[in-house]
């Protein structure tokens, strides 16, 4: 009797099969789908988008200049840079946390951004 696509015994050998990092990135895809937001590879320049997902790293650019603060957003699917200008340190925002970000979607350098965009700090699960 062939196994239907997804079944159980299909689902179960892909998990013991795969590794930690593609697991890791077909549950962050399936909650961000389950939530509403869009996958970050659908999303193109200009449009206005959601996007949930984990963040990978946090850092200050350039330490110099006008402060901006960047993180790199992972939904299991793509990256977003989330870019917010004027600032140093936004609480909460920090690598591992999962968020939930809303914006207009730009293109930096052939990368996706989000320029100061709405953001919701979901709770680990």
């Amino acid at each position: 009797m062939p196994a239907k696509d997804g079944g159980y015994f299909s689902r179960l050998v892909k998990k013991l099969t795969s590794d930690v990092e593609t697991l890791d990135a077909d549950d962050l895809s399936e909650k961000s789908e389950a939530s509403g937001a869009q996958r970050a590879c659908d999303c193109r320049c200009g449009d206005e988008v959601t996007v949930l997902g984990r963040l990978r790293s946090v850092e200050l650019c350039p330490a110099t200049e006008a402060a901006t603060l960047e993180a790199e957003l992972f939904d299991g699917t793509d990256e977003v840079t989330l870019v917010w200008l004027g600032r140093r340190r936004i609480p909460g925002i920090e690598p591992g946390r999962t968020i939930k970000a809303r914006g207009r979607m730009a293109d930096r350098e052939g990368r996706k951004v989000l320029y100061n965009p709405y953001y919701e700090l979901l709770q680990p699960t």
